[in-house]
């Protein structure tokens, strides 16, 4: 039972500790048995990513149309338009600062000098039943349909494949990651400088909480010039939430929270319950800061330098394909990991790695998505304000 309450993030913790601290004593022949592990639940991730794509995206582009109205489609767009700022943002800031401590190719320089290259006992294929771009597509398709469609036959099933999707990550998944981190970070150890990579990603850790800090101050004073308020204080106002998403590393959990301190900045009651809900859900500028950054430092220290263009693309993909993420721990860099290996050609490591680092920064990108819905709130309340005033008129 204790083992149970231990949360995601100390498990992924210890996991990286013991992995570093087990390479220096244990014998090859184990290492290569959670080498021979690695292998199959790498493959096994390849197997579902497309199942998670169409379970988690299809239901919920189909929820987010079932009522649209005009306030819905400015929130989503609102939603949507901050993400893609951060994206962006995280980018410009990756691609300045991180080649000053980052050399390329770092990790495959020193994986060639490695005494040992770690090899797995056997390998069980399991192909993927569709491509990943072929999931995507089928995801739209499905969920644009069915919020068009007025029948729930299909769309209940849709759900319930949805709920299958939840479990299997909730208790397959996730459970595993543990093991799975313990195993990545004890073959870099053996084949790698762990040191230069364990300060690279702490300096990486660092500059993504004061991208995060700058977002939110950028977020709440757009939205305190649209509706007039002192920016500073209605941040203030959302702190509550923040500091209670860090704790709960769940922006569905933090509603409540989110609700009466959005509240607190007088948005009209109806409409912070209409718009923390859904932003809790559509809203993900801090996950997306988290995961561009994460991502362009490990293609660096992989050698690769993708281009603006490529990015571009990637950043508009994942405001899509993360909808709907948050309502599973680890949802969104789960949702996220499809479109990493198709259009950054994340290898099965590289994807280990993000998720570890992701889920180390699991509360500050959780604090930054509910803190912002607040901001979201605010410029909603303010352009339904001005819209009744001008029907008075």
């Amino acid at each position: 039972m204790k083992i149970k309450k231990i949360g995601l993030l100390p498990k992924v913790i210890i996991a990286i500790i013991l992995g570093i601290a087990c390479s220096f004593f244990f014998p090859l022949w184990l290492i290569r048995i959670f080498v021979t592990f690695n292998g199959i639940f790498g493959n096994f991730l390849g197997f579902i990513i497309p199942l998670i794509i169409i379970g988690l995206v299809a239901p919920g582009i189909a929820e987010l149309g079932k009522d649209a109205g005009r306030l819905l489609w400015i929130t989503v767009a609102l939603a949507y338009g901050s993400t893609l700022i951060s994206g962006f943002f995280s980018y410009s800031v990756s691609s300045a600062m991180f080649p000053k401590f980052i050399q390329p190719g770092s990790v495959g320089d020193m994986s060639t000098m490695a005494k040992t290259a770690i090899e797995p006992y056997f390998t069980i294929e399991m192909p993927p039943l569709m491509e990943v771009v072929t999931a995507l597509i089928l995801a739209f398709v499905l969920g644009l349909g069915l919020a068009a469609v007025k029948g729930e036959t299909f769309k209940n099933v849709l759900f319930e494949f949805r709920d299958l999707v939840n479990m299997l990550i909730a208790k397959a998944v996730i459970p595993l990651f543990p093991i799975y981190i313990f195993g990545i970070f004890m073959k870099i150890c053996v084949e790698s400088e762990i040191g230069f990579i364990l300060g690279v990603f702490l300096k990486v850790i660092v500059i993504i909480f004061v991208m995060t800090v700058v977002l939110l101050l950028f977020q709440f004073c757009v939205a305190g010039a649209i509706a007039k308020k002192n920016p500073i204080r209605c941040l203030l106002n959302m702190m509550p939430a923040y500091v209670t998403a860090l704790g709960t590393q769940s922006s569905a959990a933090t509603i409540p929270v989110t609700l009466a301190q959005a509240k607190k900045n007088d948005v009209n009651p109806d409409i912070a319950g209409f718009t923390v809900p859904l932003c809790a859900t559509i809203h993900l500028a801090g996950s997306i800061l988290k995961i561009v950054a994460c991502s362009y430092a490990i293609l660096l220290m992989n050698g690769m330098t993708p281009s603006f263009g490529t990015y571009a693309g990637f950043i508009f993909m994942l405001g899509v394909v993360m909808v709907a993420a948050p309502g599973v721990p680890g949802g969104a860099i789960m949702a996220a990991l499809g479109v990493l290996s198709s259009m950054l050609g994340f290898t099965q490591d590289m994807l280990g790695m993000i998720i570890a680092i992701y889920i180390a920064m699991d509360s500050f990108g959780t604090a930054c998505n509910v803190t912002g819905d607040g901001a979201i709130a605010l410029i909603v309340n303010a352009i339904n304000d001005r819209k009744k005033k001008k029907e008075i008129a």
